[in-house]
């Protein structure tokens, strides 16, 4: 199983970088009290420690060559500041984010280290913590009524990578219980980005009739079809826009396109 992305390692640090200072431009002058729509159990401040912490975590993973998960509770600062001070919690996300890229530039993308997936490789990291920030800031932006747009070719690999992870062993076998209702024969989701150019090769045909999902990228006829801007098929897959949204449209059976994002979920 490989989880090999279309950007360089350098490419994602800097992206990871890039994402953060727009996460923190939207949460800076929101409502840290606001509930995230999305993530209806947190506040803009519980979403922006999530982050945070995040970025603090990895940072710790790669600078001290982990070679088991690492406990929140050990990780500096991991928590954030105390109180509710919209400055210093921006401080914090931004210390944060400037020591994670460091390491992660310092260690490169082949040093071994302690990941939740099959390639234990820092590079998994920087990747993971690209896409993480992208899609939470998509939650932010949700919660603040702000614009939120990603670089046609991050989005693509951030989709990429859904589908990568939505294929590993480890969580099709957590969703065992749940495989009947989504995998079978002549099963198959289109999905196809209607903004972008060729060259970029924004669609995908996601093969669900065997006992696993086969992707691939390809224009082919399907069971359902999703079409739409890039950056909101993204959003669709990840839950953060509705499948019904006037944004997208769904071609064909779209109970199975119902049922691939309860599976994808894993919730």
């Amino acid at each position: 199983m490989t989880l090999h992305g279309s950007l360089s390692h350098d490419a994602y640090c800097t992206q990871l970088l890039e994402e953060t200072t727009k996460f923190r431009e939207t949460v800076r002058d929101a409502d840290l009290s606001a509930t995230v729509p999305t993530c209806p159990d947190w506040t803009l401040a519980d979403l922006a420690r999530h982050v945070g912490g995040a970025h603090r975590w990895v940072g710790t993973l790669v600078a001290t060559r982990a070679t088991e998960n690492v406990d929140d509770a050990d990780v500096p600062e991991g928590d954030g500041p105390k109180g509710d001070d919209a400055a210093a919690l921006d401080a914090w996300l931004a210390a944060g984010v400037d020591q994670a890229v460091a390491a992660l530039r310092e260690a490169g993308p082949d040093t071994e280290v302690w990941t939740w997936s099959p390639v234990q490789r820092t590079g998994f990291w920087a990747r993971r913590m690209t896409h993480e920030t992208v899609i939470h800031r998509a939650d932010a932006a949700l919660t603040a009524g702000a614009a939120f747009d990603v670089p046609p070719e991050v989005a693509a690999d951030c989709l990429e990578e859904w589908l990568q992870l939505c294929a590993l062993p480890l969580i099709t076998a957590h969703r065992a219980e749940h495989a009947a209702q989504l995998f079978g024969p002549g099963r198959t989701l289109h999905l196809h980005a209607t903004d972008t150019p060729p060259e970029l090769n924004a669609e995908w045909l996601l093969d669900l009739s065997g006992d696993r999902l086969v992707h691939r990228r390809a224009h082919e006829k399907a069971t359902v079809a999703l079409r739409g801007p890039l950056t909101d098929l993204l959003a669709v897959l990840y839950r953060r826009l509705p499948a019904d949204s006037d944004r997208v449209e769904v071609l064909g059976e779209g109970a199975l396109l119902d049922r691939w994002l309860e599976w994808a979920s894993f919730q």
